[in-house]
């Protein structure tokens, strides 16, 4: 959602800052701004609308000079998009500046009791409510001692109640970014004379690449030479620095239009990230490193509940077929938000399984602490080492797919299916799975890359399609058995960066009312590989011809019959039923990505989204 990016040291902070930004673009924003620290007082820019036609030019026309600054990038929860409430913001003295992530939900009571004492605001956010109850504090230990800034700060939090992930400066401390975190993302970056803070590593790679993933709860005090960390339930805090797994070079488009396009066409590498080191062909099954339970304990397990949100849940879906079939365990797939805030029923032996790309997804990372606090096993398949719910899990995966900056998630998408095939095959050899079945899944996981680099080879057939169906404004996905989740993603790419409303459904619930909307204005995406659903699927694809409804259909290779039925085709590579979801997401992918393109879309910073979603 939001983004945070600051620097104290000896350089210039205005062109990091600013650089810093538009790294965090793809985070989703409406509005941007920057604080530097210029001579003695605060020098504020900010400005509506994207980086580039808003802060970038105010900057130009109005630069700022300085070695201590923080900016921000907006996402509106509070407040309209505008300039007045886009951050930094003051406190009441104007001598502090807060750029915040997150959301304070008792920032009505604090502003009235702020008011009462005769503060005035000039923004509808709760930031700067935030903003003002530090500058109280720090009004009342002004000059105290020389941490009263970082024990304003902490007073205030005290009495937060929310999420954040924030950076403040103060004219009184020249070399000093105060930082924090609850629920929200914040991480320190290490550097020689100099440090950063952000909330995503992709903001500051270019600078370091060691950092400090802060816990909940901390508060950092960094200067150029040093940082320290305390808590604020106790005066220490478990501090560790990592290493970033990615260079800076990793972040950037390169020759590709877009991001989006960019990691679709990384995902035979993704693909093979995720596999490396994980094919027991030996043992006829898949290896983990980093599950943290015997052989006995995953014999032990009775049940699986996938918690997971957006993207994530319909990888999730794929995964319940994937394990109920392979290992003949009962799976069930919530919605993150809803296990949260339902009494949802957890027998002993039941073992919870997140999935989140950031690592940081608000809803997911309250699923894997809830069935914590229940005395329950929280495994995480995630992509971001050193991430919060990385951090916090039981045990886990990591889908090691890199970077992934495009709001609309791609490859991080089919690594998480490519590790959920890896576990399903992990958990059937623990039980009914036998060697021979397993060994034909690893053999067929193995020549993944390659068919999917032979889809990718008719990305110009795609680009058409495309550019024919670009001016519907209705689409139905269809599919059943493993490909049905497959089309809620076809459907959900489709109108996160396109704005063209499209629906995802099983083909066989379209009987049961929605047909009713097909006409020939209305094309229907149908996957039809020749699996075990093939026929019954076919039929359902009658009943949409019979209404004149155009069809595009994506089928195996050497389907010649398909072209009987349907107006366009376009074909996948052969490989197992349990593996066409995979195969099926490349195209639907494309599909999206050139539409969008040739409607006029911003493919990479589509409105209204956000890439992680830090905020319940």
């Amino acid at each position: 959602m939001c983004g945070i990016i600051g620097y104290v040291g000896k350089k210039s902070a205005s062109p990091i800052l600013l650089e810093g930004l538009r790294r965090l673009e793809y985070r989703g924003y409406d509005s941007a701004g920057v604080a530097v620290l210029e001579n003695t007082s605060l020098a504020v820019r900010k400005k509506l609308g994207k980086i580039d036609e808003g802060i970038a030019q105010l900057l130009k026309a109005e630069p700022v000079s300085g070695s201590l600054g923080i900016a921000h990038t907006r996402w509106a929860t509070h407040g309209v998009p505008a300039d007045k409430n886009s951050h930094p913001h003051f406190d009441q003295s104007e001598t502090i500046a807060v750029v915040h992530n997150g959301v304070i939900e008792n920032y009505d009571k604090l502003k009235q009791r702020l008011q009462q004492a005769g503060h005035k605001f000039k923004s509808d956010t709760d930031t700067e409510v935030l903003a003002h109850l530090i500058g109280e504090y720090y009004a009342r230990r002004r000059g105290a001692t020389a941490d009263s800034l970082t024990l304003a700060v902490s007073d205030a939090l005290r009495e937060v109640i929310g999420t954040y992930g924030l950076a403040v400066i103060c004219t009184d401390f020249p070399d000093t970014i105060v930082g924090a975190r609850r629920g929200s993302p914040l991480i320190i970056g290490i550097g020689k004379g100099e440090h950063f803070v952000a909330s995503d590593a992709n903001a500051i790679v270019a600078h370091t690449k060691k950092v400090v993933y802060l816990n909940d709860y901390d508060v950092a005090t960094i200067t150029p030479e040093r940082f320290d960390v305390t808590s604020l339930g106790t005066d220490t805090a478990k501090v560790q620095i990592s290493n970033l797994e990615f260079n800076h070079e990793d972040v950037g488009r390169g020759k590709f239009a877009h991001f989006m396009l960019k990691e679709i066409y990384e995902q035979p590498q993704t693909v093979a990230n995720a596999l490396r080191g994980r094919l027991d062909f030996e043992g006829a099954t898949a290896k983990f490193g980093g599950l943290n339970m015997s052989a006995a304990e995953l014999r032990g397990i009775d049940r699986i509940v996938i918690a997971a949100s957006g993207t994530s849940w319909h990888a999730a879906l794929v995964g319940e077929y994937l394990i109920e079939e392979l290992a003949q365990l009962p799976v069930e797939v919530e919605f993150a938000h809803e296990f949260c805030y339902r009494n949802c029923p957890l027998e002993k032996n039941t073992v919870l399984l997140v999935l989140s790309q950031s690592g940081e997804t608000a809803d997911t990372l309250a699923a894997l602490r809830e069935a914590k606090r229940r005395g329950h096993r929280a495994l995480a398949i995630v992509n971001v080492v050193g991430s919060t719910i990385a951090r916090e899990s039981d045990g886990g995966i990591y889908m090691h797919a890199g970077p992934e900056i495009g709001v609309a998630s791609t490859k991080a998408f089919v690594s998480t299916l490519t590790v959920l095939s890896l576990l399903a095959v992990h958990l059937g050899r623990m039980r009914m799975l036998s060697a021979p079945r397993a060994t034909e899944i690893l053999r067929a996981l193995e020549a993944l890359p390659g068919q999917i680099a032979k889809i990718l080879a008719q990305d110009g057939v795609l680009k058409k399609l495309a550019k024919k169906y670009a001016k519907a404004e209705d689409f139905f996905f269809l599919g059943r058995g493993y490909t049905f989740p497959i089309a809620l993603e076809g459907a959900l790419k489709l109108k996160e960066i396109s704005y063209i409303h499209a629906e995802g459904y099983s083909a066989a619930e379209m009987k049961h009312g929605p047909i009713a909307l097909i006409d020939a204005k209305t094309p229907t995406v149908f996957l039809v590989p020749q699996d075990s659903m093939y026929e019954k699927t076919l039929a359902n694809l009658a009943m949409i011809r019979a209404r004149k409804g155009p069809v595009i259909a994506l089928a195996t290779e050497g389907d010649r019959g398909i072209k009987k039925v349907a107006d366009d085709v376009f074909y996948l590579p052969k490989t197992l039923e349990a593996l066409n979801p995979i195969l099926a997401s490349i195209p639907l992918q494309l599909f999206a990505y050139h539409i969008a393109v040739a409607r006029g879309c911003d493919v990479d910073k589509p409105r209204n989204l956000a890439k992680s979603v830090t905020v319940q």
